[in-house]
């Protein structure tokens, strides 16, 4: 059944409560996207990303999960989200759903029955423990802060969380629940889904008797659930009994993976799943995993070139922003500078001209950036939680919490859809749900539309480029200057046909000597300057965030 449409797709990801509200209440809903699929189409784009819009008490915006087989009524109702996917297939965008399954909401029916006896048959679809004495069954940390295990007095046993208390970690070592995320799967493909996001799929299995994690500071246990070695089997029956059956794209958002283990997860003949969300970049400018730090250029290119180096029959995953990460203009450039334009442009040129799958998150295509909001205004439960632990336990810290949460809060991304420039941004015609970036006069939709310079026009310029180019989709990757500090330079060539990608990572002009474009007769194919012409008599010297596309054919 498999076509693997995916490789010559592009993606466009939307966060549903702030793209755009069509009934007045402040949050954004499916008949608001189903207005905007002629601006989605537009870009060029043929697949979305769809963040959840099940039901939810929302106390992870979402990615808690009360019913699997229906849809939040703040977003709309079921029938709303066949007639989306019924618009977006007409106009030839597939679309992709979140698959949330390492955990549920505490409000689910099946936690409900779960948590009320020990003999109840829905105790095992979540990982129940005694504690040692009072303390929680081991020293496993959440990734929202604090201990991964909530007591729960009922039945005198502690239930395990690897994020929010309010969703419960589901134990797929029960194969019912394996079964259980079978028909949740069957069921959204049979209403005309075309794949899945796999949330933190990585941890869905936990190490046999749940081994103490070893001393970490920040997050700790991480060895005995990211890809432990029963997740092959979880992953081949989910595979077997519903993925495979349909002409589907599964890719896993993949925290903690090495790039040495990926290709046990997507290898096209281990019949698992076709690409990973890989962490490693998100990361390179995080020390710890958790101080930001400026960008090295050379540590990110090293990654970079050692994912497009993955196997044939291992297919990439392209992004610099989600619903999870800041904005890439305000974490690789000046973002306030005077050219946020170019910055803007060149990123997109630096990782849209690589093998894979690339990921567009609303907003990135227009420049969207990060948000300053005061730490009282932070609406993301991660962020909160984070200030409630340091103030309780590390008080002498929490002024460098906020200064932390300023650059990488998941808050940064989920302001609202800045449509025009008009009241709420165009978003809503009343105050939404979360505060809008006050630079939406400037940063717009409508503004750029107009432009035939813009981040936007620039956006559908490139995804054109490359939809159905050989070279980039199947091409061979070779980088050039790994040591290169200023300038990301590689090649994409197949058979006799190449480009050379130059990308100025710095706010000022940059020289390059080291490459002769003019013996190779290459031709300008695409920038994010307007005028860009070089002569190649001493070299080039590339403009601040100038990027060039150059073509070869020998």
């Amino acid at each position: 059944m498999k076509t693997r449409w995916y490789k010559d797709a592009v993606f466009y990801q939307i966060y549903p409560r702030s793209f755009k509200d069509s009934n007045g209440d402040g949050i954004g809903d499916i008949r608001g996207i189903i207005e905007k699929i002629d601006y989605i189409k537009g870009l060029g784009v043929n697949a979305v990303w769809l963040s959840p819009v099940y039901k939810s008490p929302n106390d992870d915006n979402g990615y808690d999960i009360s019913d699997y087989r229906d849809i939040n009524p703040e977003f709309g109702t079921l029938d709303d989200w066949k007639e989306m996917v019924a618009i977006m297939h007409e106009n030839g965008i597939k679309i992709v759903m979140d698959l949330v399954v390492n955990h549920s909401s505490d409000e689910h029916p099946w936690f409900q029955e779960s948590r009320k006896s020990k003999d109840n048959p829905y105790r095992d679809y979540y990982i129940w423990r005694k504690g040692v004495g009072k303390k929680p069954p081991n020293n496993w940390s959440s990734r929202f802060a604090g201990s991964a295990w909530k007591y729960d007095e009922l039945t005198d046993e502690w239930y395990l969380h690897l994020f929010s208390e309010k969703q419960p970690d589901l134990n797929w070592a029960n194969p019912a629940v394996r079964r259980e995320v079978i028909d949740i799967c069957n069921y959204w493909f049979e209403l005309g889904v075309d794949g899945f996001r796999c949330d933190v799929i990585t941890y869905i299995s936990k190490a046999e008797g749940l081994p103490k994690g070893k001393f970490n500071p920040v997050l700790r246990g991480d060895e005995h659930f990211v890809a432990e070695p029963k997740i092959h089997n979880y992953l081949n029956e989910i595979n077997k009994e519903s993925w495979s059956k349909y002409d589907s794209m599964i890719v896993g958002e993949a925290a903690g993976l090495k790039l040495e283990d990926a290709c046990l997860l997507i290898a096209e003949d281990r019949n698992e799943m076709d690409s990973v969300i890989q962490f490693e970049t998100a990361l390179v400018d995080l020390k710890m995993n958790v101080f930001p730090t400026k960008l090295n250029l050379r540590k990110f290119k090293k990654i970079q070139s050692a994912w497009q180096n993955l196997p044939e029959g291992c297919w990439n995953t392209l992004f610099y922003e989600n619903h999870d990460q800041p904005r890439s203009i305000s974490r690789y450039g000046n973002a306030d500078g005077p050219y946020r334009k170019e910055l803007a442009k060149m990123l997109a040129v630096s990782y849209m001209m690589l093998r894979g799958t690339p990921y567009i998150y609303q907003g990135q295509e227009i420049g969207m950036s990060n948000i300053a909001l005061k730490p009282d205004e932070y609406a993301d439960i991660m962020t909160k939680r984070i200030f409630d632990t340091v103030k309780k336990y590390f008080p002498p810290l929490y002024p460098l919490a906020v200064k932390i949460m300023k650059k990488v809060a998941r808050d940064n991304a989920r302001t609202p859809m800045q449509w025009n420039g008009l009241a709420h941004a165009g978003f809503s015609d009343v105050s939404p749900w979360f505060k809008i970036n006050p630079n939406f006069g400037d940063v717009n939709v409508v503004i750029q539309e107009t432009n035939p310079n813009s981040i936007l026009m620039f956006y559908k310029k490139i995804v054109e480029f490359r939809k159905g180019n050989e070279i980039i989709i199947n091409g061979e990757y070779k980088e050039y200057f790994p040591n290169n500090r200023s300038l990301y330079v590689f090649e994409r060539s197949l058979k006799q046909k190449r480009y050379i990608v130059i990308c100025n990572f710095k706010e000022h002009s940059v020289n390059l000597n080291a490459i002769d474009l003019h013996a190779m007769n290459a031709q300008l194919v695409l920038s994010n300057y307007p005028n860009s012409t070089q002569s190649f008599t001493n070299g080039m010297t590339l403009r601040p965030y100038e990027a060039v596309i150059y073509y070869i054919e020998s």
